[in-house]
């Protein structure tokens, strides 16, 4: 392009000026992450009781990984719009929190929650990420970051309803339904894509690609990689191994503190899962993504060690008999240590995908990333089925598969570097 900039790495930028309202095009992405946050936290803390329960769940975080992957192509590509995207998601949240609701089949809660609301997740989570992130280019992982913290601590309204009154559950999903439809929809009318290139005005493209400080800890890709040449790496299955790990030890674990009956520990757990996400991305920019990453996953093998001694105390049987939920102490720290550590690694995970693979396919090569969290679903549904019998031992297990990929983090390097390099 004609008056397009180029930094001493060739990217090219186009300044322009920013859209008066691009900080509401933010916020209302947020709130359409936050409406879809009860399909996934809301149904596993409530309904993913037995065996049937964790296999929709199961379901579900398989068709919302596996969602945002051709949304992404489709609407890059210009072939889906933004608007249309949205406005189905709306209808699928719609459907899926509404066919959740207790006491449906199911049948009907296999059709319209693990596949229509799992598709309408995952074309929600996909667009909103990527329309944040074009609009914010300067700070993409950042606010990216943001937006998917809603998407952790969006269920707590549900939880605290559901907790406060458990005969209310199903009208408190039909509420929510109703809310994540009228969200969503009033973002797939503002929400739209930057212009290609676009970069603001006001910041010096140039300079921000020579700034050493930012370049210490977060460096840039040794060039732009299409999905096709990174998954021809070593580093983008390794991420994917990553996800897998660590999203199906997070949903595992909201199932489990859940089935210990304390509520104010799973809103704890909950409400750290979404809010960690900003905090560890602002951690990131001052000490880089991978150290953070590998502390993050270090505080969710922490609670899967700190959960399992306080399942392994004994109840307490009071008054009428009622046992109180065991744990005491351990249980709070372990839901503290589980809820740092269960959320903040998917956009720490998202900005590496920036940092090793360059900003151009950024979004799509994520989007190959993430669907792993379809196995993610599999193994927290695994987990916690053998939690049934054995709650100790699946989460030393989940423990394990929290640690074993903070061990190999540091061995990550930026693709398309000489291996003489160190790390």
């Amino acid at each position: 392009m004609e008056n397009a900039i180029r930094d001493w790495r060739g990217r090219s930028y186009l300044p322009g000026p920013v859209p008066t309202d691009r900080t509401r095009m933010f916020w209302l992405a947020w709130g359409a992450m936050a409406a879809i946050s009860p399909l996934q936290y809301g149904y596993a803390a409530l309904l993913a009781k037995e065996a049937t329960g964790l296999t929709l769940l199961a379901v579900w975080v398989a068709c919302q990984a596996a969602g945002a992957l051709p949304a992404l192509h489709l609407v890059r590509r210009g072939r889906l719009g933004v608007r249309t995207s949205l406005a189905a998601g709306a209808a699928l949240s719609f459907a899926g929190l509404a066919a959740a609701a207790p006491p449906l089949g199911a049948p009907g809660a296999f059709l319209g929650y693990a596949l229509l609301g799992g598709l309408g997740a995952g074309l929600v989570y996909g667009v909103c990420g990527e329309v944040v992130s074009s609009w914010y280019p300067e700070r993409p992982a950042a606010r990216v970051g943001l937006i998917t913290g809603a998407f952790g601590y969006g269920a707590m309204p549900l939880l605290v309803w559901a907790g406060i009154a458990p005969a209310a559950t199903s009208t408190a999903f039909m509420v929510a339904a109703v809310v994540a439809l009228a969200t969503i929809g009033t973002a797939a009318r503002h929400l739209r894509l930057a212009p290609a290139l676009w970069w603001p005005e006001d910041v010096d493209p140039r300079s921000h690609a020579l700034d050493a400080a930012r370049l210490r800890t977060t460096p840039e890709a040794a060039r732009q990689f299409g999905p096709a040449q990174a998954l021809r790496t070593r580093t983008l299955p390794a991420l994917a191994l990553i996800l897998t790990c660590a999203g199906a030890v997070s949903v595992f674990d909201v199932i489990v503190v859940a089935g210990t009956g304390s509520w104010g520990a799973l809103a704890v757990l909950v409400a750290l899962n979404g809010a960690s996400r900003s905090v560890a991305m602002r951690c990131s920019e001052l000490f880089g993504r991978r150290r953070v990453l590998a502390a993050v996953l270090t505080a969710l093998a922490i609670g899967q060690v700190l959960l399992a001694t306080a399942l392994a105390t004994p109840a307490v049987v009071v008054g009428a008999g009622e046992p109180v939920a065991a744990g005491g102490p351990l249980l709070w720290l372990g839901a503290v240590a589980a809820g740092l550590g269960g959320g903040a690694f998917y956009p720490l995970l998202a900005s590496l995908v920036r940092e090793f693979f360059g900003v151009e396919r950024a979004g799509e090569i994520h989007a190959v990333v993430y669907s792993a969290k379809a196995l993610a679903g599999a193994g927290a549904a695994a987990l916690a089925l053998f939690a049934l019998g054995t709650p100790v031992t699946a989460l030393a297990v989940a423990a394990a598969l929290a640690a074993l990929p903070a061990l190999a983090i540091p061995r990550l390097r930026i693709p398309g570097l000489p291996a003489t390099i160190p790390l």
